[in-house]
């Protein structure tokens, strides 16, 4: 069990629609990242931006961007996270990839898809939440949307930390900020979200606001990062360990029961 977890977070200005691109751009500043890193962190749609495109752009499960990501995993000895457009029996999928130091995988197909973008008209929904184990750390990542659905991420699990990556567009950047800040709270866990910057296909404007917070809500990054970053942040599992112990929030909790 790993009492610290080295976290990598990368803000980037995605290249609309490239994965070629966008492989190369996150491949360079993977690589300079420090030999201690466990966890590497990247954006919703990491190789094409929030794109509805998916009959050109979608990948088979095999495709040349999770081959990469194992690849980069297998480089640095972390687990890679980050989500793809996938196609599968007939289906497109926003499916986010957790990869392991040795290449296996788990997935997670976005439950909460965005309607106001007719998201759920190209995409099919997931169902089934994933919750991982690594190095002694339980890790809920999620999508985007699905951080306004708070019983979806209800901590039952007592998972250590929840991820959502994302393309959260700058005129919603308020909600982003609270509701990261709420869902650490609330489930007295770390919550990390990884959002872009730039501009997409479709004008939408992102300015980031990466960011990571303890089990209490406090940001330990800095605060409203606008443009591209890159960030190694280790995370304690002794303090929030003793922050549960002493606050007992969670024994607390309401059960819920998801249709």
């Amino acid at each position: 069990m790993a009492q610290k977890l080295n976290t990598a977070i990368i803000q980037a200005n995605l290249k609309w629609e490239d994965p070629q691109e966008n492989r190369s751009l996150f491949s360079k500043e993977i690589k300079a990242l420090s030999e201690d890193v466990d966890l590497i962190i990247l954006p919703e749609m990491f190789t094409t931006g929030f794109s509805m495109n998916a009959e050109r752009l979608a990948e088979q499960t095999d495709g040349l961007s999770l081959q990469w990501m194992r690849e980069i995993a297998k480089l640095k000895d972390a687990a890679v996270t980050g989500s793809l457009i996938i196609t599968e029996n007939n289906n497109y999928y926003n499916r986010l990839f957790f990869v392991f130091p040795d290449g296996t995988y788990k997935i997670y197909d976005k439950r909460h898809t965005f309607t106001l973008a007719n998201e759920h008209k190209t995409y099919t929904a997931g169902k089934e939440r994933l919750v991982v184990e690594y190095k002694g750390w339980k890790i809920c990542p999620l999508v985007c949307y699905d951080l306004r659905f708070p019983v979806f991420s209800r901590n039952t699990e007592d998972y250590d930390l929840l991820i959502y990556v994302a393309n959260w567009p700058k005129k919603r950047v308020f909600a982003w900020d609270v509701l990261l800040k709420a869902r650490a709270i609330e489930n007295m866990s770390y919550c990390i979200g990884v959002n872009r910057t730039g501009k997409d296909g479709n004008k939408a404007e992102y300015n980031g606001h990466t960011a990571v917070y303890d089990g209490l809500g406090q940001n330990i990054t800095d605060l409203d990062r606008d443009e591209p970053f890159v960030q190694e942040i280790a995370l304690d599992k002794k303090q929030l360990e003793e922050t549960r112990s002493h606050f007992k929030f969670l024994q607390d909790r309401d059960e819920f029961t998801l249709k």
